[in-house]
């Protein structure tokens, strides 16, 4: 680690100071670490100062009915869409906002201009016609379209505490490539794969906050969406199999009697079955013989978003995943022929279904009827009960596109967050559970569990992160998600928020504090939106402890740790009589501080300190009572904090 340490310090691109603390001194202010006015402003009745839902918390509501048609001829979406609008704030309502995320596929949009490559592809929704349906009164919408957005400006404003509205949108898109986007289709040896997302006008969330969050679709950002019920009709070539997020009501209609009879036994049986195999593709191709398209209707409820995927290639897959309390749901995994290996996507059932039971145990049970897998177009993507991921992963990949994807069923589709603004309390909250199912999953098969530019190859994550700590590419976490490079999106978002979730977890608060915070965290903010002080004032209330130090230093800041041992004195110079060890905060960032003695007789001890050992100054001395003279004294021993300089970290007796 030293080696891996010095190189890095000899590349010309650091800097000789971090953040104002000149690395290997003490400009250490225990007042800017301690701050006691750091989330001191008045809490609202929206938001308790507990980090609770307050007791007047309110939320806006959108239920969706979608009518599409997939025309595989022209590779174009047709649909028109219903959204039922309830404005539950305390707010009067002139117009609303709604996201066309489709949009950020135009040649002219804010995100193609920030794109290193001019797009080759010209995308986008075409709006066909927008109506207003307002106190049973239907008028033709007035609206106006920037980039993604797009702005409703009503005949007359929405009434506050639970006024509703309907919405109806006709409207038409191009479907893109692979590789674009977070939706797209591929061509495989037995018939196209089409992964259908960002596929309606989706309205724009408006909260206690700051209203509108209206923060255009650039790319890397997601997504920040109300809640509600959807009813979807997908009408399809007859020979293409449809998974999508939702209950599908019309089987008897569009499944055979065999896929049915399959599917029932997948739902009693830990091992997977196969509901359609290669054989039946060839059956099923027939089908459009009789009839050239079928309806699939689908229904979720009290979700934040649906997709879903359409192909006549699909193998499908199926097993049961056992839920606490008893309670079932189904996995599911569908792929082409070419991804039917036991190293790739004949695997994926069965990591569904103990990513999900690990998940619902450990933190929240899962609340879907369905986990679908779809290997398709698009590599990597989360949705409510479905997710996307690339047709060819395999090995270690398919185990983490799995995992991943369906951990963001917490994080963000569970506890709904503002991706776009936060996209550390999804990538990384998620990332972090992913660590510890990593580690159970098959005895440890695929962990260790790591993410980003930096992240380490195996080994010490906590010493590992450090070159990116100390690299001038370094932001703090709570930044805009389009505001990070994207050499450090991974390392930033995912690496270094889950990181300090397991620093707070194993060295701060312990598995069982902060276990317990944690899933009260996931219950009380479960179907809703919270901040990032939310999450930090409920975790301070819930453990007992005021974490806002760390919450400083680690998530807000970019301060860096750096404990040393700083001189060891004997009382009375006498090592019989005991021993006086003065140890240095000399980094901004403080944490707990455990120290381990060797004395020449043998005899090893090790003394752990609170973080309020810091409160007063950077430095702190404490007798030890040794017996014999000190051969050597180390902080951090087991190396589990991500120290910037361990050559301090230990002092040794002259010889």
């Amino acid at each position: 680690m030293r080696q891996v340490f010095a190189a890095f310090l000899l590349s010309a691109a650091l800097p000789a100071c971090f953040g104002g603390i000149a690395f290997g001194q003490s400009g250490y202010d225990p007042h800017k670490a301690f701050d006691p006015l750091f989330d001191s402003e008045a809490k609202t009745p929206y938001r308790s100062s507990n980090g609770a839902p307050g007791p007047a918390y309110w939320q806006n509501r959108a239920d969706y009915q979608i009518d599409a048609q997939l025309d595989t001829g022209r590779n174009t979406l047709e649909a028109t869409v219903r959204v039922t609008y309830t404005n539950n704030s305390p707010d009067q309502l002139p117009y609303l906002w709604l996201a066309l995320d489709q949009n950020q596929l135009r040649k002219d949009s804010r995100g193609a201009k920030l794109s290193v490559a001019p797009p080759q592809f010209d995308g986008g929704f075409t709006i066909k016609s927008v109506d207003i349906i307002q106190h049973e009164k239907r008028t033709k919408g007035e609206y106006s379209i920037v980039d993604t957005r797009m702005q409703i400006r009503l005949p007359s404003p929405m009434k506050p505490r639970g006024d509703k509205l309907m919405i109806v949108v006709a409207y038409a898109f191009p479907i893109p490539p692979a590789g674009l986007a977070r939706s797209g289709e591929v061509s495989t040896k037995n018939g196209m794969i089409y992964d259908i997302a960002q596929w309606y006008p989706r309205m724009e969330v408006y909260d206690d906050l700051v209203g509108w969050n209206t923060l255009p679709f650039l790319g890397p950002g997601e997504f920040y969406l109300e809640y509600g019920n959807f009813d979807c009709r997908v009408t399809v070539p007859a020979d293409e199999l449809v998974v999508g997020s939702g209950r599908l009501l019309n089987a008897d209609r569009v499944l055979t009697a065999g896929d049915r009879r399959r599917l029932e036994t997948a739902r009693r049986s830990d091992s997977t079955v196969t509901i359609r195999d290669q054989a039946d593709l060839l059956r099923e191709a027939r089908s459009r013989e009789r009839e050239p398209m079928r309806t699939w209707h689908f229904r979720m409820e009290n979700a934040r978003d649906v997709v879903w995927a359409s192909s006549r290639a699909f193998l499908w897959d199926a097993a049961r995943i056992n839920l606490p309390g008893g309670k079932t749901a189904v996995a599911m995994a569908v792929y082409p022929t070419e991804s039917a290996l036991d190293t790739t996507w004949k695997r994926c059932t069965q990591y569904v279904k103990r990513s999900v039971e690990m998940f619902s145990r450990d933190w929240y049970p899962y609340p879907y009827e369905e986990a679908i897998a779809v290997g398709g177009p698009v590599g990597g993507m989360e949705y409510p009960a479905v997710i996307f991921g690339s047709w060819k992963a395999s090995r270690k990949g398919m185990w983490i596109v799995a995992n991943h994807e369906f951990g963001h069923e917490w994080f963000p589709m569970i506890v709904g967050s503002n991706e776009r603004a936060n996209a550390w309390m999804d990538e990384g909250f998620n990332t972090f559970i992913d660590i510890y199912a990593t580690d159970e999953f098959n005895g440890g098969e695929f962990a260790p569990k790591r993410d980003g530019e930096y992240a380490p190859k195996g080994g010490n994550p906590a010493r590992e992160i450090v070159p990116y700590l100390l690299s001038n590419e370094s932001r703090p976490i709570i930044s805009f998600a389009d505001a990070i490079p994207g050499r450090s999106e991974h390392t930033l978002e995912y690496y270094k928020a889950a990181l300090g979730l397991v620093l707070l977890r194993e060295e701060i608060l312990g598995r069982e504090r902060f276990d317990y915070a944690f899933r009260n965290y996931i219950r009380a903010w479960a179907y809703r939106h919270p901040s990032p002080m939310d999450f930090f004032r409920f975790m301070n209330n819930a453990s007992g402890e005021d974490l806002g130090w760390f919450w400083k230093g680690w998530f807000i800041n970019t301060w860096t740790l750096d404990q040393a041992v700083d001189q060891v004195k004997y009382v009375q110079g006498d090592s019989a009589k005991g021993s006086l060890i003065t140890v240095r905060n000399n980094g901004q960032l403080v944490m707990p501080l455990t120290v381990r003695i060797w004395e020449a007789n043998g005899k090893v001890d090790t003394r752990s300190f609170p973080v309020e050992i810091w409160e007063r100054s950077g430095e702190y001395t404490f007798q030890y009572n040794s017996t014999s003279r000190i051969d050597s004294v180390i902080v951090d021993p087991l190396e589990k904090l991500p120290d910037v300089d361990p050559a301090n970290n230990r002092w040794v007796q002259a010889r």
